[in-house]
């Protein structure tokens, strides 16, 4: 798969469950998750759709298979790093930890992300497909 179509469809989903949590929050009004919503629409829905926008622009890295990997790690640290906020945000004890464990996790994602940007601008950057069966 390419990189920028997992970023999109991903991106999708998240913008599919970030509605349906806000409809369900009006419906309820009950906007104690806000903050947990908002994260989930800002680093699921924007943030995955702009990488999928670099990627796609960067033909190199969408065959990559550290791409890959830094969005299956962001698309995991977005899951629990909203987990946690909403935990938090609802009064659950546990929340701040699982939300620090998860800010830990998308901070790896977006260092990565930036390591692939920075050694991808190089003239000789040696990103490396993946192999032509795994297309």
């Amino acid at each position: 798969m390419k990189a920028s179509a997992l970023c999109f469809q991903s991106a999708v989903v998240f913008v599919v469950a970030g509605m349906i949590w806000g409809i369900t929050m009006g419906i309820s009004q009950d906007f104690s998750a806000s903050p947990a919503h908002a994260h989930l629409n800002l680093l699921g829905w924007v943030s995955l759709f702009l990488f999928g926008i670099y990627y796609r622009l960067h033909p190199s890295l969408e065959v990559a298979k550290t791409a890959i990997v830094q969005i299956l790690v962001w698309i995991i640290g977005t899951i629990v790093l909203a987990i946690g906020i909403g935990l938090a945000s609802t009064g659950h004890a546990i929340g701040d930890s699982v939300a620090a464990f998860g800010s830990l996790i998308v901070l790896f994602a977006v260092l990565l992300f930036g390591w692939l940007v920075f050694r991808s601008e190089r003239p000789d950057a040696g990103i490396r497909p993946m192999a032509p069966s795994a297309r």
